[in-house]
């Protein structure tokens, strides 16, 4: 890609040890997305270079750091015996039935401040979702050349669902198709559903 740290593409997990000083050096408080083009839980990042991460994040209780993985059974074995900081948001993704919700048991055996459901790309209905312990639901669509359409009913059933149970509920964008099930730019599809703009966020990320 021709960014430092991404010389070897995705083909190859790096750890990328001289980045851990930079949430001390911003003062100002800050929400950082920790390994937003990777997975902290991966297999082959090894427990130790998590526990590094952990030692920042809890060094700096000024930022907040949201922790995305699709690995959650391996996010649950870490947290087994370690306390989360209180500013570290725990999150799974939930794309499908098959793969996405069986993530979120293993999330809500965690004891964490904010946990978190990033349900992106949503690619079919969820049917119900088990949201006891989530405090903060995002929903969107997929982007790019290959995207498949999302439902505005898939998105619905979900922000309903978070309504009833007092979850907080995000919706971050249509992506390549519209609501209208059309295809077009990112952009033109916007993140209106049913004439208004869904962002409401935990409390504790205020």
């Amino acid at each position: 890609m021709g960014t430092p740290g991404y010389e070897r593409g995705f083909s190859k997990i790096t750890l990328l040890s001289n980045r851990l000083p930079q949430p001390y050096e911003r003062k100002k408080p800050t929400i950082f997305f920790v390994n937003s083009m990777s997975d902290l839980f991966h297999e082959d990042v090894p427990f130790y270079f998590v526990d590094q991460v952990l030692k920042v994040i809890r060094d700096c209780p000024q930022h907040a750091f949201q922790i995305l993985t699709k690995r959650a059974e391996r996010m649950c074995e870490y947290f087994s015996g370690r306390d989360v900081p209180d500013n570290a948001w725990l999150g799974v993704s939930v794309e499908d039935q098959k793969y996405g919700l069986p993530r979120i048991s293993f999330l809500q055996a965690i004891e964490a401040q904010t946990r978190f459901l990033s349900i992106e790309p949503l690619l079919e209905s969820l049917g119900k979702i088990s949201l006891d312990g989530i405090h903060w639901v995002i929903v969107g669509g997929e982007s790019g050349p290959n995207a498949r359409p999302m439902r505005e009913s898939w998105v619905v059933e979900v922000r309903d669902q978070c309504l009833d149970e007092n979850v907080d509920f995000f919706f971050k964008q249509w992506g390549a198709w519209g609501q209208d099930g059309k295809k077009r730019s990112k952009s033109a599809n916007g993140r209106d559903l049913q004439g208004r703009t869904w962002d409401m966020i935990p409390a504790a990320m205020l």
